[in-house]
């Protein structure tokens, strides 16, 4: 008897998984007085760049390679100061994003990782600001679809592909994705 009761323990023991998916609140904040300050009217609301497409890159990352280093690598490698994503597919053995997770300063994002679920690459955009990337992606599995920006740890299952289009140098996108230019 005391054999049955041991594996019927064992049994629900190792048929429950630990939990692989974490989610984390983090305040954004600037300073107390840039998150408290109102729009200034000599900002405008809406702000129009011309440029030009210099050139097409496409980077190619193999099995288990961790997408966003592996994009700063090839960023970095090929010279690139400013570029727009213009698409991504692939697939992910598992992955990490954040999203914003609220209306008011200061802001607010939740950071989801999961380690072991895998995922395909439905699309990617975004930039590349003066060398640094703001890359977002949207990701699926057999039963929903999601989000987010990429975050470091997320690893590339069976390859991904990812087109720049990159931009002439002298464009000044500095302040495109500065919260406190309002």
């Amino acid at each position: 008897m005391k054999a049955l009761v041991a594996l019927a323990f064992a049994l629900t023991f190792l048929s429950v998984a630990p939990a692989q998916k974490t989610r984390r609140e983090v305040v954004k904040a600037t300073t107390p007085e840039q998150d408290a300050k109102p729009n200034d009217p000599n900002v405008p609301d809406g702000v129009a760049i011309s440029t030009q497409f210099e050139r097409v890159v496409i980077f190619r990352f193999k099995h288990k390679a961790d997408l966003l280093a592996g994009m700063q690598q090839l960023v970095e490698q090929e010279g690139i100061r400013n570029a727009v994503i213009l698409a991504g597919a692939g697939s992910v053995r598992n992955y990490q994003i954040h999203s914003v997770s609220n209306r008011d300063f200061p802001s607010k994002n939740i950071y989801i990782e999961d380690k072991s679920e895998p995922a395909d690459i439905i699309s990617m955009n975004g930039y590349v600001l003066d060398g640094r990337l703001h890359p977002h992606l949207t990701l699926t599995t057999g039963e929903k679809a999601f989000g987010g920006h990429l975050e470091p740890g997320t690893n590339v299952f069976t390859f991904a592909i990812i087109t720049l289009g990159v931009l002439k140098d002298d464009v000044d996108l500095s302040r495109l994705d500065d919260k406190t230019w309002r």
